[in-house]
């Protein structure tokens, strides 16, 4: 998505380094569900029947992402969001995001920190379904450092997106889990301070 924003060519692997020197985590926000896409069709000629498709997404799932990396380079990938030169979209061109992918910059703060303090992103509905609980514990993956032990090695890291020849190196991710505020928990509790205690047998033991 980055790559894409910057108007970089698939086979600019150069400028891919770049972007694949940048330390990458990823918080779940909303886990979503997978749905299954089935397709058939029909040769528009022929008539012959065509390979059956089946392709899965992940529905109301909500991430928020992050890069650490050089200050100045930072902005550029910020801007480039801001603006970018190609449409962003989530895995399939026929998926664009549905609102803006961008959240701020974190200066100072590395990228635990960052995937720490970011604000709770759930949709409002999911949100309501965890509306008595003050804090959340969200799952966190991010690229792991040269001195954590126990990371789990992935083979997600960049080093071509041609369209010939895509590879991509192994990469060490730690997972954690982050606490974060419920923005909704203040109201919820104010609002179920203001129901009245109830007993309902007070009356049967007042007449006695």
């Amino acid at each position: 998505m980055l790559a894409a924003a910057r108007g970089m060519d698939r086979s600019d692997d150069t400028q891919l380094a770049r972007l694949a020197a940048l330390r990458f985590g990823v918080r779940i926000d909303q886990p979503g569900a997978r749905v299954r896409d089935y397709q058939i069709a029909r040769h528009q000629i022929t008539k012959a029947s065509m390979p059956v498709s089946e392709r899965y997404y992940l529905a109301d799932a909500v991430f928020v992402a992050a890069v650490e990396g050089a200050d100045e380079f930072i902005d550029e990938l910020d801007a480039a969001l801001r603006a970018p030169v190609h449409p962003p979209f989530l895995g399939r061109r026929s998926c664009p995001p549905a609102r803006p992918v961008r959240l701020g910059v974190h200066h100072g703060a590395n990228l635990a920190q960052a995937l720490r303090d970011e604000p709770w992103q759930a949709a409002p509905w999911y949100r309501k379904g965890h509306s008595r609980q003050p804090t959340i514990h969200l799952t966190v993956l991010r690229e792991a450092g040269p001195d954590e032990d126990g990371a789990d090695l992935l083979r997600d890291q960049p080093l071509s997106f041609a369209a010939d020849h895509r590879r991509h190196a192994l990469r060490p991710v730690a997972t954690e889990t982050v606490e974060v505020p419920h923005p909704d928990a203040q109201a919820v509790t104010a609002a179920t301070a203001r129901v009245p205690e109830h007993d309902p047998l007070a009356a049967l033991e007042e007449s006695n």
